[in-house]
C-alpha cells in the first residue's frame, strides 16, 4: 500500500448494517463521500431515510430481551473481542479516518484507531460492575436494586472525531444491555463502517445496527422513533436542541455532548522555573490545533495574565506555527483538513470579522477564499475583547482569540461569560489558586497543567448548554444507560 492509499471498507458501501446483515437502501440513493484533503470523491455510500431506521429499529427490539439476558460479563467479552479485532487492524482503519474527516495520520487518525480499541476493551472489562444496592428496611423484609437497560438506544455521531464517540455510544450501550441503533455523519461514516465490518457476526444480529444518511432524514427518523428508548446525541448545540424537541413528547431518555468556547487560563507561576517551554507546548495542545480545532472541548479562548504576556505569547505562537499543514496522510503532516467547504468559509467568515473589528494576528491570517484543500492554518489573534463574536461562539476551527487579565476574579468571570461549560484549562502551581479556580469556573471537565485529551475511566460531560450527562466512564454509562429497578420483598409473610 502507497504512503498515500488506504483501503475502503467493502461490504460496508451498502451504507447500512441492520440485523446482522449489510442492506443497501430501497429507493438506490446514495452520498457522495470526500477527501477534504484533496477535495475530490472517495465513494459512495447508501442514504438511508426513515425506513432504514425503522428496520434497524424492528431489528433492535427482536434482538433485546436475549441480549439484555446475557451475563454482563459475557457481554463485555464480545467488547473485547471488537477491541481487539480492532487494534489488530488499526492502521487500515486509520487511513480510511484520515482520508475521511481530513485529521492526519501522524498526529490524529492513528491514535484515535487504537484509542477507539482501548474504550472498547476498557468497557469489555467493567461491563460486570453494574451492581446495584441492598437496602437496610428492617427485620422481615429483603429489599435490593438492580441496573436494568433502557432498551434500545439510537446514537448519533460528529465527523470530527467519528471512531473514538462511535466505539464510546457502542460500548456504553452495549455493555449495559441495550441493544443500539448507530447513525454516523453523512461527512465522514467510513471509518465506522469498517468497524462494523469488523464486528459482523460478533454480536447476535439486531444488536448493533448502523444506518448511513443525512441528519435532517435519518439522524431525525432516528430521534423521533418511538421505537427507541434512549437517544445519544454529540454534536453542535443548535442540533442538540432539535433532538430535544424530538425525544420530549415521549419522554425518552437523553444524552447530549454539545459544543463548547473552553477557556485556557495562565498565571505567572505557570511559565517560573524552566516552566515556560512545557506550558507553552500544552496550550497549544488545549487548543487542538493538530486537530484543525475541530474539538467541543478545544481551549479556544487564551485568558493570559499580563505580566506574562510577552513571555509566553511569543512561544505559544512558535509552537502553533511549527505544525506542518497538508494532506490528512501525509506521514510528515502534523494538521489535516477541516471536514468541508461549509465548515472551511465558517470558520473563514469569522476570522474575516474579527480582522474586520482590528484584530491583531500573532500567527496565521484570513483562510485562502478556495483552496486546493480545505486546510487552515493554525492562527492565533489578539488586540480581542470577550464580547466579540469569535470570542464567544464555537469556531470550530484552528482560531484562538488570546485576551490579558490581571486579577484572579476578573478571569473567572470572563472564563463564566458564556451559555457553554464543557472544558477548561487551568496553568498555575498554587494550590490554593486551583482548589479556587476548579470551584468557581462553570465547567464539566477541568485539566491543570496539561491539555490532553479524554481517557477512558474518567467521567466526561458538560454543564449548561454544553450538555446532559456524561461519558467514558462506567458511572456515567450507568447513570445514562440504564435506570434504577428497586424490588422489596417480604420475606415473613404471615408474621
Amino acid at each position: 500500500m502507497a504512503l498515500l492509499d488506504y483501503k475502503l471498507p467493502e461490504a460496508g458501501l451498502a451504507g447500512s448494517y441492520i440485523d446482522g446483515a449489510w442492506h443497501r437502501p430501497m429507493d438506490g440513493r446514495k452520498l457522495t463521500i470526500e477527501n477534504p484533503s484533496r477535495r475530490e470523491p472517495i465513494c459512495d455510500v447508501g442514504r438511508g431515510t426513515s425506513v432504514e431506521i425503522d428496520l434497524a429499529v424492528k431489528a433492535a427490539r427482536k434482538a433485546l430481551p436475549a441480549w439484555r439476558a446475557l451475563p454482563a460479563s459475557e457481554r463485555g467479552k464480545l467488547l473485547a473481542e471488537l477491541g481487539r479485532r480492532l487494534e489488530e487492524n488499526a492502521e487500515e482503519v486509520a487511513r480510511v479516518l484520515a482520508a475521511e474527516s481530513g485529521n492526519a495520520i501522524k498526529t490524529q487518525s492513528r491514535g484515535e484507531a487504537i484509542g477507539a480499541a482501548g474504550v472498547l476493551k476498557y468497557y469489555g472489562g467493567v461491563a460486570v460492575e453494574q451492581k446495584g444496592e441492598t437496602l437496610p428496611l428492617g427485620p422481615g423484609v429483603f429489599s435490593y436494586s438492580t441496573r436494568e437497560p433502557h432498551g434500545v438506544v439510537g446514537s448519533i455521531i460528529p465527523w470530527n472525531s467519528p471512531l473514538q464517540l462511535g466505539s464510546v455510544k457502542i460500548s456504553m450501550a452495549l455493555a449495559t444491555g441495550n441493544c443500539l441503533v448507530l447513525k454516523p455523519a453523512e461527512d465522514a461514516p467510513l471509518a465506522i463502517l469498517k468497524l462494523s465490518e469488523l464486528a459482523d457476526g460478533l454480536f447476535p444480529p439486531g444488536v448493533f445496527n448502523v444506518v448511513t444518511g443525512l441528519g435532517e432524514e435519518a439522524g431525525a427518523a432516528l430521534a423521533s422513533h418511538p421505537g427507541i428508548d434512549k437517544v445519544s446525541f454529540t454534536g453542535s448545540s443548535e442540533v442538540g436542541k432539535l433532538i430535544g424537541h424530538a425525544t420530549a413528547d415521549r419522554i425518552a431518555k437523553l444524552t447530549l455532548e454539545l459544543g463548547g468556547k473552553s477557556p485556557t487560563i495562565v498565571f505567572p507561576d505557570a511559565v517560573e522555573e524552566g516552566r515556560l517551554d512545557a506550558t507553552a507546548q500544552q496550550v497549544a495542545n488545549a487548543m487542538r490545533f493538530a486537530r484543525q480545532g475541530q474539538s467541543c472541548t478545544a481551549g479556544s479562548r487564551l485568558f493570559v495574565h499580563k505580566d506574562v504576556w510577552d513571555v509566553l505569547m511569543p512561544r505559544v505562537a512558535e509552537k502553533s506555527a511549527a505544525l506542518r499543514v497538508g494532506d490528512a496522510l501525509d506521514p510528515d503532516v502534523d494538521m489535516g483538513a477541516v471536514v468541508n467547504s461549509e465548515r472551511y468559509s465558517e470558520i473563514r467568515a469569522y476570522v474575516v470579522e474579527a480582522a474586520e473589528q482590528g484584530a491583531e494576528f500573532l500567527i496565521g491570517g484570513i483562510p485562502a477564499e478556495d483552496p486546493a484543500g480545505f486546510n487552515p492554518v493554525p492562527t492565533i489573534i489578539a488586540g480581542v475583547d470577550n464580547t466579540w463574536r469569535i470570542a464567544r461562539e464555537e469556531v470550530f476551527g484552528p482560531v484562538m482569540a488570546a485576551i490579558p487579565f490581571e486579577s484572579e476574579a476578573e478571569v473567572i468571570e470572563m472564563a463564566n461569560d458564556t451559555h457553554y461549560g464543557l472544558a477548561a484549562f487551568i496553568f498555575t502551581h498554587d494550590f490554593s489558586r486551583i482548589t479556587r479556580l476548579t470551584r468557581a469556573i462553570d465547567a464539566g471537565w477541568i485539566q491543570v497543567n496539561q491539555g490532553g485529551g479524554q481517557i477512558p475511566g474518567m467521567s466526561y460531560g458538560g454543564t449548561k448548554q454544553s450538555g446532559t450527562g456524561s461519558e467514558y466512564s462506567i458511572e456515567g454509562a450507568l447513570e445514562a444507560y440504564t435506570y434504577r429497578k428497586c424490588v422489596t420483598v417480604n420475606v415473613e409473610p404471615g408474621a
